[in-house]
């Protein structure tokens, strides 16, 4: 059996690090072929994933790099096609929402190869995110769904996609995050910085809708006046240091900690001993639910509702001033525990190498 992954991004390795292992073990004398599209090239937001992570090199480097949705798609798929017309693979493995993902799905659609999805059926109902563009698309077209919450299984009915493609099997970020507990703990990162644990503001922004804009500048102020009341630690994503660096008068503002972008141990280290996070980011709303840290989302909407169910995450709207409201309701916060949603127990991966390593392959495409 020949398995090609396909990753791009940050979060693309964490999602499908635990799949290649699993399906590695289970599959040992197969073809499992990694494509790194390069849509972040940034060491510190790439290679290093894949370095503390122990994925394998990629066999495969497409280095599309930045660009406009349609620059980076059309790269993907032009030189994402001659790597399935060589390798051959009985399957494409593809995890998330993000150019890549699309890239991928198209160009395997297009040449009759079998897609799995992993994280399907994620909706935000907010078609001016690019993301739930890709996703819809990405579902529409790949041949198993695999779902890491339950509410995935209405959106993907509501769309009219049959059960017999849909696998509920967990959240594969999470099994990356159990498997390196140990190394989390031991990182040390809020000393390195000399933060104590418990007592700072974790901040990571980067969707187009916050930092291409005025509410940038606004943010970042908001930010440095909370920044009087508490620690902020702020490790800048390239894109947003970018967007920064060109606001009229830019100079660092008072009171926040600017740093650069960390490595996956480093930045989960200061996630479990923060205060509380703010980001926009929907895998850190996950990381943080299973973690038991609080999270404000600066979005107008999540595709993880489930977070919000909980309650360890709380939306604030696409408006920056309700950073304001960020110390008032930590100090009014329970410290309740609570339950992980269903299969986030680190076993994830496992599931879905149970349904992808059956004894006959042809069984993957019927």
């Amino acid at each position: 059996m020949r398995i090609l992954y396909v990753v791009g991004t940050r979060p693309n390795f964490v999602k499908t690090a635990p799949v290649i292992a699993a399906m590695r073990s289970r599959l040992p004398e197969g073809r499992h072929a990694i494509v790194h599209t390069g849509q972040h090239y940034d060491r510190l937001m790439s290679e290093i994933f894949l370095d503390e992570l122990g994925v394998p090199a990629p066999d495969h480097m497409l280095e599309v790099g930045s660009g406009t949705h349609a620059q980076q798609t059309a790269r993907t798929m032009e030189r994402l096609e001659p790597v399935i017309e060589n390798e051959k693979p009985d399957l494409l493995v593809v995890p998330g929402d993000v150019n890549s993902t699309l890239a991928a799905v198209l160009t395997a659609a297009k040449m009759e190869l079998p897609v799995a999805h992993v994280e399907s059926g994620l909706r935000s109902f907010d078609l001016s995110m690019p993301e739930e563009v890709n996703r819809i698309v990405a579902d529409r077209f790949s041949s198993h769904l695999f779902l890491h919450s339950e509410e995935a299984i209405g959106n993907l009915r509501a769309e009219g996609i049959g059960p017999e493609r849909m696998h509920f099997v967990g959240n594969t970020m999470i099994d990356t995050l159990v498997a390196l507990q140990d190394r989390i703990a031991a990182a040390g990162a809020a000393a390195k910085l000399g933060l104590s644990p418990g007592s700072y503001l974790l901040v990571t922004l980067h969707r187009p809708a916050l930092v291409d804009g005025p509410l940038l500048a606004d943010t970042v102020a908001h930010l440095s006046h909370l920044a009087q009341d508490m620690p902020v630690v702020f490790p800048v994503h390239p894109r947003t240091r970018k967007m920064m660096e060109a606001l009229p008068d830019w100079s660092p503002p008072t009171g926040l900690q600017l740093i650069e972008p960390l490595g996956y141990l480093d930045f989960l280290s200061l996630e479990t001993d923060a205060r509380a996070v703010l980001t926009d980011s929907g895998g850190i709303q996950e990381e943080t639910t299973f973690l038991g840290v609080p999270c404000f989302t600066l979005r107008a909407n999540t595709e993880r509702p489930v977070t919000v169910d909980l309650g360890t995450n709380t939306l604030l709207g696409l408006d920056p001033a309700a950073i304001a409201e960020i110390p008032a309701t930590l100090a009014n916060q329970p410290t309740a525990q609570h339950e992980p949603p269903p299969l986030w127990d680190g076993h994830a991966a496992e599931r879905i190498a149970d349904i992808l390593s059956p004894p006959d392959p042809e069984l993957l495409s019927a």
